[in-house]
């Protein structure tokens, strides 16, 4: 039997003359927005029971899915069940929404239903999980290299608070590689050149911009309520303390690093997993002469390098705010530019370590200026 199809435009006609209009997407593609007017409800259960949403075998009934596909193959299952009238809308949802016919939106906010329509889309984040990265607060340590990209990406996302704490100011050398900042901000705090990047590009969210150096004295109240935390520094004191730190208030420390053309990134969980995920010290137990510390500033760092370790960290964060995946948690990922190469190794828990070994207490803050010269 042939099904009848017909345009976007005429469903609406039709639709105003009385006839019903399904939507048989599933629940997170309607999500992102649907013909107005229609009822919603996925195609297994439209036709698991057809009788409960259109009880009316002699209505008029119009079928649209996202392309066309799939409310035409719901519209011969209908036909079969002994439905008289029904069509298929030609194009679906994509077409109706190019011949700007009106939307509707569930939950009513067009903002956040087309900002995101691509996460609600798919059914791993969908709209819960979408409102839980509303919901989250990730602190960021530092706006250069490794923070800018990660910021952006993670205000890209719609990750809904995001503290970020750097005590520097823009200058020219920095623009080759951190891309939140512009040549006319130069001498700008880097945290309100972050704040001004970031807002422009999701208005929705809510930047907390602390212009100080993290410290043994503020690092908790700054990490307060964080749900992730990202290091973007680019010293090896801030790194210790980040790590005891995370360790000692259980919060998982999505870490990064630089130089040259050489980079790498991790995740260190210890704090929540004790004596099964490492931290940073499991690693690094201790600190190399300070002669072999990288240094972006005497050795130089390809420009786009920052780049690929801070997506690979914002990825990290986003996957650990919906717990989607598996995380970098116990491997370290090693990225060599030239030779385009990943690398992975593995990372143990040191049953001995001084910070995050079972039952071992807290042994308090040190001088990490000290700890890292060696």
């Amino acid at each position: 039997m042939a099904i009848e199809t017909v345009s976007p435009s005429e469903a609406r006609r039709r639709q105003h003359r009385g006839a019903v209009l399904v939507d048989v997407r599933e629940a997170h593609e309607r999500a992102g927005g649907m013909a107005e007017g229609a009822l919603g409800t996925a195609l297994d259960a439209l036709l698991e029971a057809p009788g409960g949403v259109l009880p009316d075998r002699d209505a008029e009934v119009l079928l649209i899915c996202e392309g066309g596909k799939r409310s035409l193959a719901c519209a011969s299952r209908l036909l079969e069940a002994g439905y008289r009238r029904v069509a298929s809308v030609e194009g679906g949802t994509r077409a109706w929404a190019a011949g700007d016919l009106p939307l509707a939106y569930p939950a009513g906010d067009p903002d956040f239903h087309d900002r995101y329509s691509r996460h609600l889309r798919l059914p791993e984040v969908g709209e819960a999980g979408q409102r839980r990265l509303l919901d989250s607060r990730v602190a960021i340590v530092g706006a250069g290299g490794l923070g800018s990209p990660a910021a952006y990406y993670l205000a890209a996302a719609g990750v809904g608070t995001l503290a970020i704490a750097d005590d520097d100011v823009v200058e020219r050398s920095n623009l080759q590689r951190q891309i939140l900042h512009t040549d006319e901000r130069i001498g700008v705090p880097k945290v309100d050149s972050a704040r001004q990047a970031l807002l422009a590009l999701n208005p929705g969210l809510r930047v907390e911009a602390l212009r100080e150096r993290i410290t043994s004295a503020n690092v908790e109240h700054f990490l307060e309520g964080a749900d992730v935390v990202v290091d973007g520094g680019d010293n090896l004191p801030m790194r210790y303390l980040l790590n005891d730190a995370c360790v000692k208030l259980g919060k998982p420390l999505v870490y990064g690093a630089i130089d040259r053309f050489n980079g790498q990134a991790s995740v260190f969980d210890a704090g929540r997993h004790r004596g099964v995920l490492p931290c940073y010290r499991c690693l690094f137990p201790e600190p190399p002469p300070p002669e072999f510390a990288p240094n972006c500033s005497d050795n130089g760092v390809l420009g786009v390098l920052p780049g690929v370790i801070g997506l690979l960290q914002a990825t990290e964060a986003v996957k650990l705010l919906l717990g989607l995946g598996e995380p970098l948690a116990g491997r370290l990922l090693r990225f060599d530019a030239l030779a385009m190469r990943f690398r992975e190794t593995r990372v143990p828990a040191d049953p001995g370590c001084p910070v995050c070994a079972p039952g071992r207490t807290f042994p308090g803050y040190i001088d990490y200026e000290q700890f890292c010269a060696g």
